[in-house]
């Protein structure tokens, strides 16, 4: 019986080390080159559909978010054509005011007086939110496209997730101009706009200790965009 007893904790030791080990997984893994791993391809056995596209106020461009079909296994079997799944969601992303919401592997670009449609990239990516600047463009004509995304594989784990880091991009409304504002390896906490400014501020955080976690003693980046100008140039500045 003590034999049993041992045992059993033995087990109950070996489950608890590996989900800390999960739960504790980093966000960046450094193997020398200081480089993480771009994925070239997407996954060949993803089912990608796209939503109904839409249209942001005052632009000229239909928007189709694009994302793999997701399947829920929740034992209730609903109908597809001939073929039986589970519990089958076609719905992938959410649409707020002037944003699009979701997990998604690109957008799509349409003009509405055309049938051609574009890619936003080319590249694997993870598309986590999509917003139109629409003060910005009322103020300025400059329709600007805010996206925050996973860009690259940081852990080094084979898969876009969001144990990865967080990117900052912007484009114009056409797709165009799709351009990474965050530097590689650091973080985005967060952006806002200030309107009055037409200013697109963020801040980013760095692993300057290399342990592949953010910290209390990595280091905090702030910088702003001047969206009126043409030009998206990022400038530093210094709060604290």
């Amino acid at each position: 019986m003590k034999k049993i007893h041992i045992t059993i904790i033995g087990i109950a030791i070996l489950l608890l080390t590996s989900c800390k080990e999960e739960v504790e997984k980093p966000k960046v893994t450094y193997d020398g080159t200081n480089r993480a791993k771009e994925l070239s391809k997407a996954d060949s056995t993803q089912i990608q559909i796209a939503d109904l596209p839409l249209q942001m106020e005052g632009t000229d461009y239909l928007l189709h978010p694009i994302a793999d079909l997701s399947i829920r296994e929740r034992g209730v079997k609903s109908r597809y054509g001939s073929s039986s799944v589970n519990d089958l969601s076609f719905t992938i992303s959410n649409y707020g005011e002037y944003e699009i919401t979701g997990f998604l592997q690109n957008i799509k670009f349409q003009k509405v007086d055309s049938d051609s449609i574009r890619k936003l990239t080319e590249r694997p990516v993870l598309i986590q939110t999509a917003t139109y600047l629409k003060s910005v463009a009322d103020k300025t004509n400059n329709q600007i496209m805010v996206y925050t995304m996973v860009d690259m594989d940081t852990n080094k784990d084979g898969k876009l997730d969001t144990s990865d880091i967080k990117a900052l991009y912007l484009s114009d409304i056409s797709g165009d101009r799709f351009t990474k504002m965050s530097s590689d390896f650091q973080e985005l906490i967060d952006w806002k706009l200030i309107g009055s400014k037409n200013r697109l501020y963020f801040r980013t955080v760095e692993d300057t200790n290399k342990n592949g976690e953010f910290d209390k003693n990595d280091v905090v980046n702030y910088y702003y965009i001047d969206l009126s100008n043409k030009e998206w140039k990022i400038i530093g500045y210094e709060p604290v």
